[in-house]
């Protein structure tokens, strides 16, 4: 895979443009700067423009994206979101013959593999992907729950070595949003409600998938959307034009920048913008990803930010998965323009590369047109081949199949991610308690089992444990069907149902919190009542029957009903009457839910 010549002086190096002489570029000893500006002017208009899109890719060229090995050897692509999750040692060979691919290049320069996140429970084709063997965890709000930096730079260390293993280099993430809107459905990536919550577990996690300086052994997080998605209008969300608009009615637009200075402080390598208008924020109004406001006057101008910017996916073209369905694309406020001024626009915003796009005609066409400079590409390519360099990907983008099949899922990482998921269940209301008769809703009935024998009828049972998922509003569409919004009540006809359960048997409920669920018609039923935000059914029973302490609190507030949500101000934290449980709380603490009782 790595061959390396010597040169005169016995330095090794890779001949990345297969001269057989050691180019500046190809120079080990050379600061990253000084490598940059040589490849820099032996690029071709055509492989700048390639540089600055970021495709997506599924292992094996099969399914509906376009070839990875086309959009390498024809296109010049080099950047790449994996959209699958076969297992480690295929994840890691697929990188290595892309790599391969990329190295027969005429400058050889590597690929980057980016992800969304794949150590969680949630599986949305658009945000987040489960499977692989990866060493699973509660998902981002219930890191946030922990409120434990120290154990969330550990658990995104292991994440980092875990990605690293199978070739993926970029993180797309952490979500830096504040769940100031508890309809909108992307809660559950984020670090809760709390500013101040948020931005200590944004540095953790990022300390922990960075290491540090970006090395060779960093996975580069790309932290998103700035200047935050939270504030969505009536929680919905912008992937869909119901959700194109950010909205302010409490003036908490500052609010919502913290948790990304903590960011930049921690020293994120690279920002996505969010799909999203920054409605009534005194900026521009139109999307963030075409908007100079926000990527060049406030990203980096205001914050300094020099990293590279990668527009969310998919805004200007839409998606198309033949055979399927067409996605629109999220060019939101500038849908009356064409798309080759969207490119124009988005470019003079400031972004470096066009998220999701393929096509270096894109940029082609704005360059020839004269509405863009070839000065202006350069740029962004100084960025991106930046990241690359940082990242040890010229001196060895290869990883090791069996080593990745031997680290990803090992015994270690699991028991660590198991850890994590156990601090992070939230003690509600109620106490454990043992019993040797179990009825179970929701739950692995091989798994309950090994805790006690399992009945079919609840009145013969000692203890029923339910898992509850929140409620939602089912929508329509291939994509918009994996995103849960609307309404947190439950449906009365199910209240009844599990009132009467109640009734019964002492019931515990194990409510999975993706969103700030309406817990009020169950809570005083409950002989156990507990929040968790990712978790295998031996945690939700070790829990139930007292086998574990429950030390999280919750990372926003619990609201009373729809209508507290409805009449709360969308960018105001800890905005809904009287909630239920608050921000903070957890039955056995000092906290206690206002309003309780």
């Amino acid at each position: 895979m790595l061959t390396l010549l010597r040169h005169t002086d016995g330095t090794p190096f890779r001949d990345l443009n297969h001269n057989g002489t050691m180019e500046p570029y190809e120079d080990p000893r050379l600061p990253v700067e000084e490598r940059v500006e040589d490849l820099l002017t032996r690029m071709t208009l055509q492989e700048k423009a390639a540089l600055m899109l970021h495709g997506r890719m599924l292992p094996g060229d099969q399914g509906p994206f376009p070839s990875g090995a086309r959009l390498i050897t024809e296109r010049g692509l080099t950047h790449f979101a994996m959209m699958a999750v076969p297992d480690p040692r295929a994840m890691a060979e697929w990188n290595n013959h892309v790599q391969g691919l990329a190295a027969a290049g005429r400058l050889g320069i590597p690929v980057t593999l980016s992800s969304d996140p794949r150590h969680g429970f949630t599986a949305n084709p658009a945000t987040a992907h489960t499977g692989g063997g990866f060493s699973t965890g509660p998902e981002p709000i219930g890191l946030a729950a922990t409120d434990d930096p120290d154990l969330v730079r550990r658990y995104a260390d292991l994440i980092r070595r875990e990605l690293c293993a199978v070739g993926i280099r970029v993180a797309i993430h952490p979500m830096a949003d504040l769940a100031t809107e508890p309809r909108w459905a992307r809660i559950s990536g984020t670090f809760g409600e709390d500013p101040e919550r948020a931005s200590r577990m944004i540095t953790a996690y990022i300390e922990g998938l960075q290491g540090g300086p970006i090395g060779p052994d960093s996975v580069a997080c790309m932290t998103k959307h700035f200047p935050g998605g939270g504030p969505q209008a009536a929680g919905e969300d912008s992937h869909f034009a119901a959700g194109r608009r950010l909205v302010y009615p409490g003036g908490e637009f500052e609010t919502h920048l913290r948790p990304f200075e903590a960011a930049f402080a921690a020293g994120t390598a690279q920002i996505m913008p969010a799909y999203a208008i920054p409605s009534g924020s005194g900026l521009a109004e139109v999307g963030a990803n075409f908007n100079r406001d926000v990527i060049t006057g406030l990203l980096r101008g205001r914050y300094g930010f020099d990293g590279v910017v990668c527009t969310d996916f998919n805004a200007i073209t839409g998606m198309d998965v033949p055979g399927v369905v067409t996605l629109p694309p999220r060019h939101w406020g500038v849908e009356e323009l064409s798309v080759a001024e969207q490119v124009v626009l988005t470019l003079d915003a400031g972004a470096d590369q066009l998220g999701g796009e393929t096509d270096p005609e894109l940029i082609l066409a704005a360059v020839r047109s004269g509405a863009v400079t070839e000065a202006r590409l350069d740029e962004s390519v100084r960025r991106i081949l930046r990241d690359k360099f940082r990242l040890g990907l010229f001196a060895d983008p290869y990883v090791d199949p069996e080593a990745a099949a031997d680290l990803v899922g090992a015994p270690e990482g699991r028991t660590l991610g198991r850890e994590v998921q156990r601090r992070s269940v939230v003690h509600l209301a109620g106490e454990p308690r043992t019993a040797t008769r179990l009825y179970v809703e929701g739950i692995d009935p091989a798994v309950a089992a090994g805790y006690g024998t399992l009945v079919e009828e609840p009145e013969r049972a000692e203890l029923a444990v339910i898992r509850l998922a929140t409620p939602y509003e089912r929508r329509e569409g291939l994509l918009e069907q994996h995103f849960h919004s609307g309404s947190l009540e439950f449906e009365p006809a199910e209240v009844d149902r599990l009132t009467a359960l109640a009734a019964t048997v002492p019931t515990v409920f194990a409510a999975h919190l993706e969103r700030p669920a309406v817990l009020t018609p169950l809570a005083p039923h409950a002989a156990l009542l507990i929040g968790e935000f990712g978790a295998a059914d031996e945690v939700v029973l070790d829990a139930a029957l007292g086998r574990a302490p429950m030390t999280a609190t919750l990372p926003f507030d619990l609201p009373r009903s729809d209508a507290a949500v409805a009449a709360s101000r969308e960018d105001v934290p800890f905005d809904t009457r009287a909630p239920l449980f608050r921000h903070g709380y957890r039955a056995t603490g000092e906290n206690r839910a206002a309003g309780e009782g």
